[in-house]
């Protein structure tokens, strides 16, 4: 879905659309029809489209649809723990980084369908059929990714692929007919070549050997990446100038940290599983005690102050789109560092007293690094600074993580939840005593 339009946050429900360098100004919000500047609203497509007196909250539509999703984050710690039990690839840090790439590349497919869902929940009105059918068919074909995850990379390659362009064209292609006769229809009109052209690797990627697959994949994301961040830029058309984030900032900021709760949640499911799929003795109980020491840290280090302002924080900003997608990359390092530490702990539960090879190290430190890194991100995103101590936790991790190796998995675990719960207590003492910290997003 599109980059479909932008409000000035808090001010009005006036939106502009950018196409070849000339702007065209609209009453996005409201269900009746509008003049300005000479072009006229659709009051059919303005009834789709969140009204000004919608309140921003996600709905339950959009946390159904994220229950697919548990099961997706579900299916790619799965794959991460088999590329980290891969024969020689354990023994080798190197070698098990390159084998998560082609994980890597699954995840992101899924990241990219998720993000746009949510733009297009922030966008629309999902109390309306058309935008329900849309959300339901995208949840559908979500199932049928996640499904094909376990062999993406092999027998189920086509499904994948397949499913992914048949929700990217098929969506977008889908707003393009809603919305005719509207303003909005040019800009989903870009997204949909973008699309149309991302879809032939994909498919040719398919349908080719594992290196070729990979290559051809990653050039498909590139593409889809790449070109949301130009704005579907087309020859003749010229391109979209508005971010998502400069519509409903604070709507997005809820779904982003859903999902992290969704990423936390699966490490729960993941950890309870793996206990019940061997003997229930005290190393392994034990484990399934630092596992969920690990997921109740990252849940506290997420939401300590900016996890709950980020809305805020975009609203204030005098470049929200920049800032938005500041704040995106910083949610998908912070996801896939949860995932990676979700892995962790079912590497641990798998066999929790034996030496710890150097690719198990990896996921069990790198994990919270990986978050931590992300946070610091977000951190910045929130209050144009980052905290000495989270820069300090990921150097520690770091420098844990040669001296881990041989350890037996449980003290690796215990190692990653004291590096946590030190950056845990240090967010409680710089807070205690103080008045909530404001939002103040750098310039």
């Amino acid at each position: 879905m599109a980059a479909l339009v932008g409000r000035q946050p808090l001010r009005s429900s006036w939106c502009v659309l950018s196409v070849g360098g000339a702007a065209t100004w609209y009453d996005c919000l409201s269900d009746k029809p509008t003049k300005r500047a000479g072009r006229v609203t659709s009051s059919r497509v303005a009834n789709l489209l969140r009204r000004r007196e919608s309140p921003q909250r996600p709905t339950f539509l959009e946390l159904f649809f994220d229950l697919v999703y548990v099961f997706a984050l579900t299916r790619i710690v799965h794959e991460l723990v088999l590329d980290y039990t891969r024969g020689h690839v354990a023994d080798r840090l190197t070698t098990s980084l390159a084998e998560n790439g082609e994980t890597l590349l699954l995840l992101l497919a899924l990241w990219w369908i998720w993000t746009q869902t949510a733009w297009v929940t922030s966008r629309f009105d999902p109390f309306q059929p058309p935008i329900q059918f849309v959300v339901l068919a995208t949840m559908y074909g979500s199932l049928l990714l996640a499904v094909a995850i376990s062999g993406a990379l092999a027998e189920t390659g086509l499904l994948f692929a397949s499913t992914y362009v048949a929700i990217q064209v098929g969506r977008t292609l889908f707003f393009v007919g809603i919305v005719r006769g509207h303003n909005l229809r040019r800009v989903n009109m870009l997204a949909l070549v973008w699309f149309v052209v991302s879809a032939v690797p994909w498919l040719a990627g398919a349908l080719a050997s594992e290196v070729t697959r990979n290559s051809l994949w990653t050039v498909a994301l590139a593409i889809d990446y790449l070109g949301a961040r130009l704005g579907w830029p087309v020859p003749g058309l010229g391109r979209s100038r508005v971010s998502p984030w400069a519509v409903a900032g604070e709507h997005l900021a809820e779904r982003y940290w859903q999902l992290v709760i969704v990423a936390l949640g699966e490490t729960i499911l993941t950890s309870g599983s793996s206990l019940l799929r061997g003997p229930i003795v005290a190393q392994r109980t034990m484990a399934l005690t630092l596992s969920f020491l690990t997921t109740v840290l990252l849940w506290r280090i997420y939401f300590y102050r900016a996890g709950q302002i980020l809305g805020e924080a975009i609203a204030a900003s005098t470049d929200p789109g920049r800032l938005g997608r500041l704040a995106e990359f910083a949610h998908l390092l912070m996801v896939s560092g949860i995932l990676a530490s979700s892995a962790g702990s079912e590497l641990v539960l798998m066999d929790p007293s034996e030496g710890a090879k150097p690719a198990w190290v990896g996921a069990i430190l790198g994990g919270p690094a990986l978050y931590l890194a992300g946070r610091s991100v977000f951190e910045y995103v929130a209050f144009a600074r980052v905290s000495r101590p989270r820069s300090i936790g990921i150097l520690v991790l770091a420098a844990l993580a040669p001296i881990m190796v041989g350890l037996p998995p449980l003290g690796v675990a215990a190692a990653a939840v004291a590096v946590l719960l030190g950056v845990a207590v240090s967010d409680m003492i710089r807070a205690h005593g103080r008045s909530l910290e404001e939002a103040s997003p750098p310039r």
